[in-house]
Parts: structure tokens; sequence; C-alpha cells
């Protein structure tokens, strides 16, 4: 794994883990790498400080990192955030437009929406996020 510092061009700053460079620069040039706040898929790296690993490279108590430990820590945080969540899947931009606006009953939801959805929910004022990781579709499970 390889995590890079990347910019949107709104200046928002932020980190995403890749597998290697190759796998930022397909994604990166098929637009599905975007911006967590505005969902700008126009992201370039960010200058960041060297990260120098070895034998040496500990964690603050003085274990050592291990990366796969840290992605699936991450993913068992999402995991428990979408717990109490109702999967909307691909009417996920609708339905939290509908919440936002009263017509649709309060909860927490999530789903997939396009980069251009998720634009114009932020500008629109209704409160999303984009999750670090994608949420597995249990109907392709069968």
């Amino acid at each position: 794994m390889i995590v890079f510092d990347l910019s949107c061009a709104g200046g928002h700053v932020f980190e995403s883990w890749f597998g290697s460079q190759a796998d930022y620069d397909g994604q990166r040039a098929r637009r599905l790498v975007a911006c967590p706040v505005c969902g700008d898929a126009d992201v370039d790296k960010a200058p960041m400080a060297p990260r120098i690993s070895g034998t040496g490279a500990t964690a603050g108590s003085g274990d050592r990192v291990d990366p796969k430990a840290m992605m699936r820590a991450m993913m068992a945080v999402q995991a428990k955030m979408l717990g109490g969540s109702e999967d909307v899947g691909a009417r996920f931009a609708a339905e939290a437009r509908a919440i936002h606006d009263g017509d649709a009953e309060q909860r927490v939801i999530h789903g997939q929406a396009t980069v251009v959805e998720a634009r114009q929910l932020v500008a629109d004022g209704v409160p999303v996020a984009a999750l670090p990781f994608p949420v597995r579709d249990a109907s392709r499970d069968n």
C-alpha cells in the first residue's frame, strides 16, 4: 500500500491509499479519485513530507506499523459507522435531498452517487460525506 496526500482545485488536502503508483495513475486518469469534501475529481498530489520506513519504523507505542492491519481497522470503523444506516444504493442523491428538504423520513443513509450528484448536493447545503472504502453490494453476492 502507498499513501498520497492529494489536493483538489478547491484547495482541500486529503489522504488516499493505493496499491501502487500505477493504481493511483489509473484511477486518476479514469476520474475515480475525488475530493471527499467537494467531490472534485481534478486532484493532484500535494506536497508531503517523506515517510521513510524500514526496520526501525515504529508507531508511537514502539510497535511496527502494519499497513494491512491499519486498513482492516479503518474498514472496521467504517462498518461500525454504517451499522445503523440504510443502504439506498443508486437512489442516494435523491433520497439525501428528500431527507434534507423534509420530504422523506429523517434517517441515516448511505449509497452511491456520481461526482456530479455529490457536488450538487454539497453546493445545495445537503450534508454528505464520501466513505473511504467502497461498500460491498450484497445484491451481487447471489
